[in-house]
């Protein structure tokens, strides 16, 4: 399914904010239930270790365990008259129950008293306030229970399982999370020390209530915070995008025809400044293209018509006119030559058409490069005999290259060749091969009528020539220079010249060596295919 940007931008905004305040309201939850389940241990355990300490002193001050009354009336004579002692009474006062603070059992308040007046404090303060929600078991050692606090009876709590040793004054502690008595869900302390086993439970409704209202308060707040973001996104979403679809209507207006025209620059350089700036970059190189193929288209025409109409004038003479069987042939023999013109036109532009999209094999290999400018020099030689043009040359020995036999050749050759067209009779031709670092370095000079200044820079491009500064005899296409550009430049090679006018011109070229050593040789080309 095809989404909008600024969908998928809301999309993805959303959902980040909705898994953002699911793990808020999880986290927060979570931490709510530990802190008040905490909370609910800790007010427990402090019953549990007040009770213990109450007990104990009990059992200190009579120097016996703590019985419930049935116990000591059984434990006493039956013809006893006294009252039995019941020493859990303390807990049994219902008079202090109705009271909203804690009170204080009636007795002398001596300086002794003072100090255990504050364990009495917390009894009451957390037994006797609220009578309901504990439920208190207390066994002995034995795992006899002496007392259960009202709402207990007469089921029983579990007992703690490992017994104190003795020797042991730490009072083992077991939190029991979920326990169910009288479908009534607690929370369980079991509670052992040396003295008492003491079992302490409380509902949990009270948690489960106050998480439920948490939930439900998260369950109805957070789809409306959801809600207000993911439409706070669309419209962010909206705004950060408004600049593309700026760029987006300015780029409807360019055309063909107005390729000059560039895309507005925001005035922050952000990411849309930067895409705007490659933008205009690349329209500036399709401005440049589309100049260089309407320059191409126009001299291509150009060349192709005028031997296409000295062709066509000359076959429609011939046609037209009666002429001598030596006519008609002088008439064939022109027309062969501009259909000989228009194939290497035609020849060249196709070899740099598939030179350009990668598909010319360059057969590299080690050569030596010396070798083939002797035999380029051989070629000078014959090529300049006619116009008594003499051609020096001084070449560097045993200078090796990976390179293409054929392509080099042919480079150098049509160099040599242009040279030896623009050279007036009588002129001179040096040709030089030496190295310069890691390069081999070829430089043809000749002494020709030279190219203006203004010129330099499009003397490589295709058709390109400079008919008022040369010869007007000299017959080409200016397809050649193009040629040898590409072939040393598919070698790793560049190629510059140096011109003035009536003084001549002269080519350097540059191409990698190869540099031996001990252990074998080190080349700066690989054989490779070239585009």
């Amino acid at each position: 399914m095809k989404l909008s940007l600024r969908l998928r931008l809301t999309i993805w905004y959303s959902t980040i904010v909705a898994v953002s305040l699911a793990l808020f309201g999880f986290l927060n939850y979570a931490t709510v239930s530990q802190e008040l389940n905490e909370n609910l241990d800790s007010s427990i355990a402090r019953v549990a270790e007040t009770l213990d300490n109450i007990i104990s002193q009990k059992q200190q001050e009579t120097k016996r365990p703590l019985r419930p009354a049935l116990q000591q009336r059984r434990a006493q004579s039956v013809k006893s008259k006294d009252k039995p002692r019941d020493d859990f009474a303390f807990l049994r006062r219902d008079t202090l129950r109705s009271f909203i603070g804690p009170r204080r059992p009636v007795r002398d308040t001596s300086a002794a008293d003072e100090q255990a007046d504050v364990v009495w404090s917390a009894v009451y303060e957390h037994i006797l306030l609220n009578p309901k929600n504990y439920l208190i078991q207390i066994a002995d050692s034995s795992n006899k229970i002496i007392w259960q606090s009202d709402n207990l009876r007469p089921d029983s709590l579990p007992l703690p399982l490992a017994q104190q040793a003795e020797n042991d004054s730490i009072p083992r502690k077991r939190i029991i999370p979920h326990y169910t008595f009288n479908k009534q869900r607690l929370r369980l302390l079991l509670y052992t020390s040396p003295t008492v086993q003491i079992s302490v439970g409380y509902p949990v409704s009270e948690i489960e209530g106050t998480l439920t209202d948490l939930f439900s308060s998260l369950v109805i707040a957070l789809p409306g915070v959801l809600l207000l973001s993911t439409l706070g996104g669309w419209f962010l979403a909206k705004y950060s995008l408004q600049p593309i679809d700026d760029i987006t209507r300015s780029a409807k207006d360019i055309t063909a025809h107005n390729l000059s025209q560039r895309l507005p620059l925001p005035a922050v350089d952000d990411e849309v400044a930067r895409l705007t700036a490659t933008l205009n970059e690349m329209i500036a190189r399709l401005e440049a293209s589309f100049r260089q193929i309407q320059q191409f288209t126009g001299d291509a025409s150009h060349e192709l018509r005028t031997p296409l109409a000295i062709l066509m004038g000359e076959l429609e003479i011939a046609l037209h006119t009666p002429k001598t069987p030596k006519e008609y042939q002088d008439v064939i023999i022109s027309a062969l030559e501009e259909v000989i013109r228009l194939s290497k036109v035609v020849e060249h532009l196709l070899e740099l058409s598939r030179a350009e999209s990668g598909q010319v094999e360059m057969n590299f290999e080690l050569m030596k490069l010396d070798h083939l400018i002797t035999d380029i020099y051989e070629d000078a030689m014959i090529l300049s005999e006619e116009r008594n043009i003499t051609v020096h040359f001084d070449c560097e020995k045993n200078v090796e290259v990976f390179g293409d036999r054929v392509r080099l050749h042919q480079a150098f050759l049509n160099i040599v060749d242009n040279a030896i067209k623009y050279s007036n009779p009588g002129g001179e031709i040096f040709m030089s091969l030496h190295r310069d670092k890691h390069y081999a370095v070829i430089a043809i000079r000749d002494t020709g009528v030279g190219i203006p200044a203004q010129d330099l820079d499009n003397i490589f491009d295709r058709f390109y020539r400079v008919d008022k500064a040369r010869s007007q005899s000299v017959r080409g296409h200016g397809l050649g220079l193009a040629i040898v550009k590409w072939a040393i430049e598919a070698h790793n090679g560049h190629i510059s010249l140096e011109s003035e006018i009536g003084r001549g011109t002269t080519f350097t070229v540059s191409i990698p060596y190869v540099q031996h050593r001990k252990d074998g040789f080190r080349a700066t080309i690989v054989k490779k295919r070239t585009n």
